[in-house]
C-alpha cells in the first residue's frame, strides 16, 4: 500500500495542489483496497492519519501529549522545529489549513467506508465455544471458517490486558497452528480433543469456533474481524 509519513502536511514544500496530489494518490488507493473488501492495514492507516490532523488542528503548540502513540520523541521534535520555522509565515500557515481542512474532509468518507465494511463483516461472524468454556477463557484456540470453503485455520490465541490511562483495555495475540478440511468426521468437537492431546501445556483450553457465512479477504478482512470480535464476545461473556 501506498503510505503517507507521519507529517505529509507539514513536510518539504508547502503546496497545497502538490499537498493534494499526494493525498488523492493516497485515498485512491485505499478505496481500491476497500472495494476489494480489504480493510488492513490501511483502514488502520487511515484512521491514525485522520486524528493526527485532527491534534494538529485542535492544538497548533504541538504538545506532545497531542500526538498518538504512534509518533517518537523524535517525530515530535522534528515537528516543533517545523512549526517553529513557518509559524512566523502567515502564507505557509493558511496554506496547511486549506491542506488539513482538504484532507479531514476527503478522509472522512473514506473513513465511513471502511467502518461500514468493518460493520458488515462483524455482522456476518458466528461464534460457539467448543464444549465446555474454563473459567479462565482468556488462553486458547479458535477455529476460523471463511464462508463455505472447507478449510479451516486454527489458532492459538491469548488475551492480554493493558492500561491506558485510567481504563483497562484488552487486546489478543494469535499464532497460526494448522489448518484442517472439516467434514463430517473431522468437527471442531474433533479438533479440540486433538489440540489438547498434542499440546499438554493447555490440558483443559478454551476453544472457539468462529465463522462467517460470505467468504473475505483472510489476512487482510476477517482475520483483523474475527480477532476482535472474539475478544469482544469473551469480554462479554466473562
Amino acid at each position: 500500500m501506498k503510505e503517507l509519513s507521519k507529517n505529509w502536511f507539514i513536510e518539504g514544500r508547502i503546496d497545497f495542489e502538490y499537498k493534494k496530489y499526494i493525498l488523492l494518490d493516497y485515498l485512491q488507493e485505499i478505496n481500491r483496497s476497500f472495494n476489494k473488501s480489504q480493510l488492513y492495514p490501511n483502514l488502520s492507516d487511515l484512521i491514525f492519519h485522520f486524528n493526527n490532523l485532527l491534534y494538529f488542528k485542535k492544538n497548533k503548540s504541538i504538545l506532545q501529549q497531542s500526538f498518538p502513540q504512534r509518533l517518537t520523541k523524535a517525530d515530535i521534535a522534528t515537528v516543533k522545529l517545523t512549526y517553529q520555522k513557518i509559524i512566523e509565515d502567515d502564507s505557509s500557515m493558511k496554506d496547511i489549513e486549506s491542506i488539513i481542512l482538504f484532507a479531514i474532509e476527503n478522509m472522512d468518507p473514506a473513513i465511513k467506508t471502511g467502518k461500514e465494511i468493518y460493520d458488515f463483516v462483524e455482522s456476518r461472524l458466528n461464534i460457539n465455544p467448543i464444549g465446555i468454556v474454563p473459567l479462565m477463557p482468556y488462553h486458547g484456540y479458535f477455529s476460523l471458517q471463511n464462508g463455505m470453503q472447507k478449510t479451516n485455520w486454527v489458532y492459538e490465541y491469548q488475551i492480554t490486558i493493558f492500561e491506558k490511562k485510567d481504563d483497562k483495555y484488552r487486546g489478543i495475540n494469535i499464532h497460526f497452528i494448522d489448518t484442517y478440511e472439516q467434514s463430517i468426521s473431522n468437527t471442531p468437537e474433533t479438533l479440540k480433543l486433538k489440540l489438547i492431546k498434542r499440546n499438554k501445556y493447555l490440558p483443559n483450553p478454551a476453544v472457539y469456533f468462529v465463522q462467517s457465512d460470505i467468504s473475505f479477504p483472510l489476512e487482510e478482512t476477517l482475520l483483523p474481524i474475527a480477532k476482535r470480535s472474539l475478544v469482544k464476545f469473551i469480554s462479554n461473556a466473562a
